[in-house]
């Protein structure tokens, strides 16, 4: 299957695109094209997940993608082309309505806005697990899409920016995880059919680029297309979308004003634009520029200051100003809290990209909050596309699914499966940083000498983490493990012999030595209760966390509390903690425990 590649004259379509790609000339200082950061990703395949949550998780969505039905899922493609289009319609927001109205149901909203996703998940499960059927269906669903993309689909679709940037990620990702040798000549012509239905720069959302139509068609995200646009052109598929880049980025309103330090976040749709943060670390990482880092640090420090607990943001999926109350008063506003295997999915990039540039450790223990806190506690995705879609920090909180089948969230949460292994390790030319603590494995060479690392635990649930080396033969490296800010107290331990080496919370501990096969290290983190507030402004509602778990109070009423007593939560069980009252003790469950109970994340205090 060949498709003719994309000139530059038809790449850059309009004067407008022209001059962003000669605005791109700022970046001249200090450029360093093809950037390396510091700490580089394992291969999906390096990396074995051991844990009962997250191969629960990955198999679940695994499960789901490779039983979809095909015709189903090409059959928006083929009605908005004009083609016949056989097979059952998936519902929900994925099939094609051309009655949709926003205003009656969201049946029809976002025609084949998941398919991307769902390619770029099994490419990387397929990279995971190596199952030579996942890969087959990859390839297939590539050629049946090559066949079936059509102008017709960009012009009738509320989401044409959106939809092209999830069919970029599917399609890089099937050529370096699943090898699709095709991959990119399909990139190439689907760009061609895309770029004229798309806004020649990053459109605001809200914004109005398509004169005629009614706000529904407002909600595309063309502020989200440089981080995909900036990987393929690292992966090799041209220098022409490192240039469609960069016309995108959106720097007026946003990167330049978070670049200074300014809160441009607020009232903006949540999860997109902490999406887009991940464009700003590409442009970084790609372009060498200053700017970006900031605003992606930037962003980052103003969505942690307006997170809740659990590490989740965005009530009613929209961003707050600097000091607003508007974080307290969802608690009694909303059961839409946190947009969830989306909002994860953004989170888990920007906090590995921003690890992996600065070695700060406090991205570690962002993206370890959230996941446990939040999506690892998803239900399950169904074949009927029912999927997990918000957290909810209600007072009278609970678990469900979205009234709507197929909605964004189940385009994500495959995706945020399958990249928990390549979140939990890094390295660079010294040794190996354990970030996050999973019962796993990890394989890699030292020179000639083959090492593997398997993680032996119950954390969150209990104090110790244990490792064990097996290598063909003794070698020197460095070993960094991640030492929470929370930990007050806690050792290392080689071979039942605590080390002096230097232990700080809020850093990563790192041990040099000549490893040999067998040794056995021992990390003890004791995991010490702390209230956390809502806001300044209610310092009487508070969270109970316990090491890196947020507990949630399982109950119809949850009586007021004496902040002594809360912090007196006693672990009773593996999952579950006990408070005292006056009424009988409280119970408390972390959010991967919980079923169909009632709960609150929040107490008050009296």
């Amino acid at each position: 299957m060949i498709f003719r590649s994309v000139t530059r004259r038809e790449f850059l379509h309009g004067a407008a695109v022209a001059s962003a790609i000669v605005a791109s000339s700022r970046f001249s200082s200090g450029t360093s094209w093809g950037y390396a950061p510091p700490l580089q990703t394992f291969e999906y395949g390096a990396v074995s997940l051991n844990s009962p949550l997250h191969v629960a998780q990955f198999e679940n969505c695994h499960h789901v993608l490779m039983g979809l039905n095909e015709d189903s899922l090409l059959k928006p493609f083929r009605q908005m082309a004009g083609k016949p289009a056989p097979g059952d319609d998936l519902g929900g927001w994925y099939g094609y309505n051309p009655d949709y109205d926003y205003r009656k149901a969201n049946e029809g909203f976002a025609p084949a806005e998941t398919f991307g996703q769902w390619i770029s998940a099994l490419a990387r499960m397929y990279a995971s697990n190596g199952d030579s059927a996942t890969r087959d269906k990859v390839l297939r669903l590539n050629r049946l899409f090559a066949e079936s993309i059509s102008p017709g689909f960009y012009e009738l679709n509320r989401f044409p920016a959106y939809c092209y940037d999830k069919f970029t990620c599917g399609l890089i990702d099937s050529h370096e995880f699943a090898n699709d040798p095709d991959a990119f000549d399909i990139l190439h012509a689907t760009t061609k059919i895309a770029l004229p239905q798309l806004p020649t720069k990053a459109i605001p959302h809200d914004q109005n680029w398509r004169p005629g139509k009614d706000i529904s068609w407002d909600w595309d995200e063309s502020y989200t297309l440089p981080e995909n646009q900036f990987l393929a052109y690292q992966r090799g598929a041209g220098e022409q979308y490192r240039d469609l880049a960069v016309a995108y980025l959106y720097d007026a309103g946003y990167f330049d004003l978070l670049a200074e330090g300014e809160n441009a976040m607020a009232g903006k749709h949540a999860y997109s634009h902490v999406n887009a943060l991940s464009s700003a670390m590409q442009a970084y990482l790609a372009l060498g520029s200053e700017k970006h880092l900031r605003a992606a640090k930037n962003g980052f420090d103003i969505v942690t200051a307006q997170s809740f607990a659990t590490g989740g943001w965005g009530p009613d999926e929209q961003l707050r100003a600097t000091g607003s109350d508007d974080v307290a008063a969802s608690l009694t506003k909303t059961h839409s809290s946190f947009e969830t295997p989306c909002g994860a999915y953004a989170h888990f990039k920007l906090t590995r990209y921003l690890l992996m540039v600065t070695g700060d450790s406090r991205y570690g223990d962002s993206m370890e909050r959230v996941m446990y806190n939040t999506v690892l506690g998803a239900k399950p995705l169904k074949p009927d596309g029912s999927a997990f879609y918000y957290s909810d920090y209600n007072f009278e909180g609970h678990k469900g699914y979205h009234r709507d089948k197929w909605p964004c969230c189940s385009g994500t949460l495959p995706q945020v499966a399958a990249d928990y292994g390549i979140n939990s390790y890094f390295r660079d030319e010294r040794g190996l940083y354990v970030n996050l603590y999973i019962p796993s494995s990890v394989r890699w060479n030292v020179g000639r000498t083959r090492i593997s690392l398997t993680q032996i635990t119950q954390y969150p649930f209990e104090d110790h983490v244990q490792f064990q080396l097996k290598m063909d033969r003794s070698e020197k490296f460095d070993l960094l493990l991640r030492i929470p800010e929370w930990a007050r107290q806690g050792s290392i331990s080689i071979n039942e012999k605590r080390t002096h080496d230097p232990w700080e919370p809020g850093r990563f501990a790192k041990i040099s030595r000549k490893w040999k096969n067998g040794d056995r290290v021992t990390l003890e983190l004791g995991r010490p209760n702390r209230l956390e507030v809502i806001s300044p402004q209610h310092r009487d509602i508070v969270a109970v966390v316990n090491g890196p778990l947020a507990l949630f109070a399982v109950g119809d009423k949850i009586p007021s509390l004496q902040r002594e007593q809360i912090l007196k939560a006693k672990q009773v069980g593996g999952d579950q903690w006990q408070i005292p009252s006056n009424d009988g003790p409280i119970t408390m469950l972390p959010f991967t425990s919980i079923e169909d109970e009632k709960y609150s994340l929040y107490l008050r205090t009296v």
